[in-house]
């Protein structure tokens, strides 16, 4: 079995912490603790944890960066966009320490926040490019206007839903359900939906609840 570098488990360390009891409640000792390693096994492979924190936001954004490029040109399927949704939010919950605690974390790290902003319009474009896919396809009614602000919401519960499921889960921050969050994005879309993709949508997004 191959063994884990060092750095690599500061990282891992230092994510599930994060997550668990929000990252500015770890230190660099409580991970250093955590590994059963020195302080200064910690600062030889990270000066900061600003440097772990910047190191772990560069992993999320490759992965939100290519799950959110989305092909314009593409025909997408009612099942593809459920899937996409679950890889969505199975990022999110992966990293929500950073969407927990967002506008504290970014303005102590205020050199992610202009690649945050860049995420989240990534999010709303690739909203847009699935919804302008089932209006091309005649699977869903919607109008222009309709249409920024359905994406404006999308792109609004993607980004504040891992925080509002935390609320119900104070006592235990890994209960959050990425499935939850799939299926208020669902039903978000439903109205604009003709019956029998409604009708699919709603089995579809039962499954979510389970």
């Amino acid at each position: 079995m191959k063994k884990v570098k060092t750095r690599d488990r500061i990282l891992n360390a230092s994510l599930m912490l994060f997550n668990s009891v929000g990252e500015p409640n770890v230190t660099t000792l409580l991970i250093s603790d955590e590994l059963d390693i020195s302080p200064g096994n910690l600062y030889y492979h990270f000066k900061s944890k600003g440097d772990i924190v910047e190191e772990l936001f560069d992993s999320y954004e490759h992965e939100m960066v290519d799950l959110l490029a989305v092909p314009e040109d593409a025909d997408i399927s009612l099942d593809q966009h459920s899937f996409f949704l679950h890889l969505l939010f199975e990022t999110v919950a992966r990293y929500r320490f950073l969407y927990q605690d967002l506008v504290n974390v970014l303005s102590r790290y205020d050199q992610l926040q202009t690649r945050f902003r860049r995420i989240l319009k990534k999010k709303t474009d690739g909203f847009r490019t699935l919804c302008e896919s089932f209006r091309r396809q005649k699977l869903m009614t919607i109008s222009d206007g309709e249409l920024n602000a359905l994406c404006q919401q999308l792109t609004l519960t993607a980004c504040y839903w891992s925080s509002f499921d935390s609320l119900s889960h104070l006592d235990d921050r890994d209960a959050v359900d990425p499935g939850r969050g799939v299926y208020q994005m669902m039903y978000l879309m439903l109205p604009y939906f003709g019956k029998d993709e409604q009708e699919q949508i709603a089995m579809m997004s039962q499954d979510y609840l389970n």
